[in-house]
């Protein structure tokens, strides 16, 4: 009895983890959009002249990170290379960034900017088998690191920058301006004369005051 519980719990994580595995996949497939080159021709040389470019196909779409690409084409005739502007502009077959030639070539895109394809068949790269496209920029993860910095409180101001304060009013020291060269500062004032002289020298006034009107009585 007990194994038969065990073995019944285990077959309903087992089918809970399928049943999610399978919602992750449809979350991510509803966030994508699979695109095939050309509709029904598929890729291959333009023989309708009135029909629209695969420039021009390609400038009606809005692609995505995380959009797909699907190129179908004769694997014994024809295959899709990616390469860079100069070469997509000059159909320069001989140094692509990659290749490929299974018939059904799925390109996913994984970063925004412009990617080139053209036909590994020169002369049919010539007819304008090849294609150039855009891919747009995430624009929401741009927009969250903007609010980020417009938010973010600015830096607290350095403690070097700060300029000294001002001395207070009346403490400032007063520094005497040097002499002119060749000149000699002239010297201090001598001090005033203390009490006790003063009085010293009134006496000796009065005293003498005193001994020279006696020499004159005696005369």
């Amino acid at each position: 009895m007990a194994d038969t519980v065990l073995r019944s719990n285990q077959h309903n994580k087992a089918l809970h983890a399928l049943v999610l595995f399978g919602l992750v996949l449809l979350m991510q497939r509803a966030g994508a959009t699979d695109y095939k080159v050309g509709g029904a021709k598929g890729w291959s040389v333009p023989n309708d002249p009135n029909a629209p470019s695969y420039n021009q196909w390609a400038e009606g779409e809005r692609f995505r990170i995380g959009d797909s690409l699907l190129f179908v084409y004769p694997s014994d005739k024809d295959s899709v290379l990616q390469v860079n502007m100069d070469d997509y502009t000059n159909c320069n077959t001989a140094s692509p960034i990659a290749t490929f030639t299974d018939g059904k070539t799925v390109f996913k895109f994984s970063q925004s900017g412009a990617h080139y394809f053209i036909s590994g068949n020169k002369d049919n790269c010539v007819k304008n088998e090849k294609m150039h496209i855009i891919v747009m920029a995430d624009r929401s993860n741009q927009s969250s690191k903007s609010n980020q910095t417009m938010t973010s409180p600015p830096p607290p101001p350095s403690e070097m920058s700060t300029p000294p304060s001002p001395p207070p009013s009346g403490s400032l020291d007063i520094v005497p301006a040097p002499a002119p060269v060749g000149e000699e500062s002239p010297s201090p004032p001598a001090p005033p004369p203390s009490g006790a002289s003063s009085i010293f020298l009134s006496v000796i006034g009065s005293f003498g005051a005193f001994v020279g009107s006696s020499l004159l009585l005696v005369l």
